[in-house]
């Protein structure tokens, strides 16, 4: 459905993203990759939102480590995932989806993004300029980052039994942000909203992506 294009940073790295959606589209949206890379499902996700109206832009933020990164969800997966997640710095993910953004043309940007795609959604809204609206899936870096201040709308979904973000973690953002909708799901796991993962949770994924499309419809296309 979709493409595999080329962008540059403000700092002249060069790396891909995935854009799938309609060229007229009226708002667009920078979906952010977990710790697997830009893989079949950040695709998916991407396109979902294509099929919503929207034109999507998945930049391959592991690019700033190794090309072409797509992981599966092994323990060895998770474990080759985080160590590229380290090796990226967070000021370059920052400038890798404010080029993102740039690249939708000029109409109003959201972001999304899941895991650590979450948390790099919540910084798109705090550290960045280039977003009207951001919606967090399990960002597991949120809550040590929660006193930061939002410049756009933010949504933040959670999942009750994430073992890797408790509810004191919930609870510390909540009442840092009572301007931001957060959402926990209960009974939902760490990526609950990735079908191929043990732990997805189809009814919490469909309810969480309906809220994400009505978000973005309110804050982009008004």
């Amino acid at each position: 459905m979709g493409s595999i294009i080329s962008l540059t940073a403000a700092d002249g790295h060069q790396f891909s993203a995935y854009q799938s959606g309609p060229a007229d589209a009226k708002a667009g949206v920078v979906v952010i990759q977990e710790i697997f890379g830009v893989n079949q499902h950040i695709r998916n996700m991407a396109d979902r939102l294509a099929a919503e109206g929207f034109l999507a832009i998945a930049p391959a933020l592991f690019d700033r480590a190794e090309r072409g990164v797509e992981l599966g969800y092994t323990g060895d997966d998770v474990a080759a995932g985080r160590t590229l997640r380290g090796k990226v710095p967070d000021d370059g993910a920052m400038r890798d989806i404010e080029a993102a953004a740039a690249a939708l043309g000029g109409i109003p940007a959201g972001i999304v993004g899941y895991c650590y795609g979450g948390t790099i959604a919540w910084w798109g809204a705090t550290r960045t300029k280039s977003f009207k609206a951001a919606s967090g899936w399990y960002g597991g870096g949120v809550a040590g980052t929660a006193t930061e201040v939002p410049g756009c709308p933010v949504q933040l979904h959670f999942g009750e039994k994430d073992t890797g973000i408790p509810m004191s973690d919930v609870d510390k953002v909540r009442a840092a942000q009572p301007g931001v909708d957060i959402f926990v799901y209960a009974g939902a796991q760490h990526g609950f909203g990735c079908d191929e993962r043990a732990s997805f949770s189809a009814p919490d994924a469909a309810l969480a992506q309906s809220r994400t499309v009505a978000f973005f419809r309110q804050h982009l296309v008004g």
